[in-house]
Formats: structure tokens, C-alpha cells, sequence
């Protein structure tokens, strides 16, 4: 018997084609107590590249004393090659020395992760949110100058599990200093899960009035209150085409306990593919290798649409 797949009812509301961003081999695997060998990771990457996932962040050169789960960030990216680089292979770096190591491992796009909270921003970054855009003020000019392509991602969004509601002005104060630095693409984190479908829109809107448009942005939500697929319909419905997601759901946020799993890659294709919206990812493809990662980490997926259709996985 084949697999499943849903049945096709276009929706024109949406737009016919979206980017994603996958995640999985950065986010997801920096949050997991288990550290997976670099080969792992490695073969992790090609095989989200075969099921046809475009863009895929690699790892951080962060400290390792930090994350040390993304340690071994050079190693993976010397056993991927070529297929490590470009600009759709980005890195996470969160200062000029991060910058360093990415550049001397040849990579085509860098992302730096700052913080709409100033508490978030002391724990995250150890700085204050007006240190960190300093901090990164260099790391996006000499990443320009070497010809990269450059994400700025910003976190606690939507609610921040220290300092509780975040106005959304700030959110877009934080974001349009962050995007002045000369970043090509902002994506705004739901990093505790707590968003909803009218702050979604009301965090586009305002982002609108400080210039920056749908076209620069992508969405990170996580599903911590199961609202991830939800609030990314709604910021799809807004003109946003690139959403951030973790291939079987992995990740969360290694500084905020409250956090679960981003938004999973095979719930977003499985939507995507039932309302006509092109995605570029083969289903199958993506769920045996989400089913092969969850069996190296000893547990099953978080994903609902892997458990739907994995039998395995239960």
C-alpha cells in the first residue's frame, strides 16, 4: 500500500510557492542531550538535501562550552565538502570569532541571533540587547564584505518566560536595528511558543512600518501550545514565503526550559502539499529520514505527521 498523501484543494489564499528553511541540523540538534556524532550529522544533512530541502542551516560556531552538542561545527562541514557551502548552506555565528572559523570553513551565509528581551539577551548572549547589536555590527560588515549572504534572527518575539508579554514595538525597534546592520533576511522567533494568530499579524504590520517588508522575513514558530502550523498559515496569508522548520519536529531552545520543538518540517510539507502551495520536498523522502534520526536518538519524532505515517515511530 502506498503512503498517504492529502488530498489537493488548492487554497488561493496562500501564495503557490514557499521556502523552507530547515533547521533540524542546527536548532534541532544543538537542544538534544544526546550528542550525535559528526558523521551523523553529516549524513543527516545530505539526505534532507535528497528529499529535496533547499536551504539548510548546517551548525553554529558558537562556544563549545555553550552548545557543546555543535562542537564538531568544522568537522561536519569538511565531511559535507562542497555540499556544506554556498549560500544556502548558513551557520549560526554570534561574534567575530565565530565569523573567523565560518570563513575559514568556506561557508556561503552566516546567521546572527540576537534578542527582542533584554533578559533573553543577558542569558542568550551575556549582554545587554544594545551590547549585542554592537557585538554583531562587525560580524555583518565583514561577512558583506567577503560576499556573504547574511540572516539576522530574533528571538522572544511574542512572549518571553522572564519578562512575560513583549510590546510589539519593541519587537520592531530590536528588528529594524538588527536589519540596518545590512542583513538580507529577518526571521522572528516564537522561541517559548506562546504566539497567536493576531500578534502574528500585528508583529507583520509593524515590521511593514519600519520598511521592512514580507519578502525579508521568515517565520520560526515552535509548538510548545501546539499553535506553530496556525500562526504560520497566518503570516503565509500576509505575503511572508520563507518559514523556518525542524525536520521530525526537533529543537527548542537550550536557554528557555519552557520551549519545545519548532515547527516540524513534514507538518508544514503535508499542509503545504493539501492546499497546492509547491514546497520542492518529496514526503517520503523527508519522513525515512526523520524516522532514521529519531532511531539515532534513541526516541520517536515529535511530529504528528511522522507518527501519522510511521508506523515505527509510535
Amino acid at each position: 500500500m502506498s503512503m498517504r498523501t492529502p488530498q489537493v484543494e488548492p487554497d488561493p489564499t496562500l501564495p503557490p510557492e514557499i521556502t523552507i528553511y530547515e533547521v533540524g541540523a542546527r536548532d534541532g540538534l544543538q537542544n538534544e542531550k544526546t550528542v550525535v556524532p559528526a558523521d551523523v550529522k553529516a549524513e543527516f544533512i545530505r539526505r534532507l538535501a535528497a528529499a529535496g530541502l533547499v536551504t539548510i542551516e548546517t551548525t553554529s560556531f558558537v562556544n563549545p562550552q555553550w552548545v557543546p552538542q555543535l562542537a564538531d561545527a568544522a568537522e561536519v562541514l569538511t565531511l559535507l565538502g562542497d555540499e556544506g557551502r554556498g549560500p544556502r548552506r548558513p551557520v549560526l555565528v554570534p561574534n567575530e570569532r565565530g565569523l573567523d572559523r565560518a570563513l575559514e570553513a568556506g561557508v556561503g551565509a552566516v546567521a546572527i541571533f540576537g534578542s527582542a528581551t533584554e533578559t533573553f539577551a543577558r542569558k542568550n548572549l551575556n549582554r545587554t540587547v544594545d551590547e549585542s547589536i554592537d557585538m554583531f555590527a562587525p560580524v555583518v560588515e565583514r561577512a558583506r564584505e567577503a560576499g556573504l549572504w547574511v540572516r539576522a534572527y530574533i528571538s522572544m518575539c511574542f512572549g518571553d518566560p522572564w519578562e512575560g508579554p513583549v510590546p510589539v514595538e519593541q519587537v520592531a525597534r530590536v528588528a529594524e536595528r538588527l536589519m540596518e546592520l545590512g542583513c538580507d533576511q529577518l526571521s522572528i522567533g516564537d522561541t517559548i511558543g506562546v504566539a497567536t494568530s493576531g500578534h502574528v499579524t500585528r508583529l507583520l504590520e509593524a515590521l511593514g512600518h519600519k520598511q521592512i517588508g514580507v519578502e525579508r522575513i521568515g517565520v520560526h514558530f515552535h509548538d510548545t501550545y501546539g499553535q506553530a502550523l496556525s500562526n504560520t498559515l497566518v503570516a503565509l496569508r500576509h505575503g511572508v514565503t520563507v518559514v523556518d522548520s525542524s525536520a521530525g519536529g526537533l529543537g527548542g531552545c537550550p536557554y528557555a526550559e519552557s520551549a519545545t520543538g519548532n515547527l516540524a518540517t513534514e507538518d508544514l510539507v503535508w499542509a503545504m502539499t493539501g492546499a497546492g502551495v509547491r514546497t520542492g520536498v518529496d514526503l517520503e523522502s523527508l519522513l525515512s529520514t526523520s524516522a532514521w534520526m529519531a532511531a539515532q536518538l534513541g526516541r520517536p519524532s515529535p511530529s504528528a505527521v511522522v507518527r501519522a505515517l510511521t508506523p515505527a515511530a509510535d
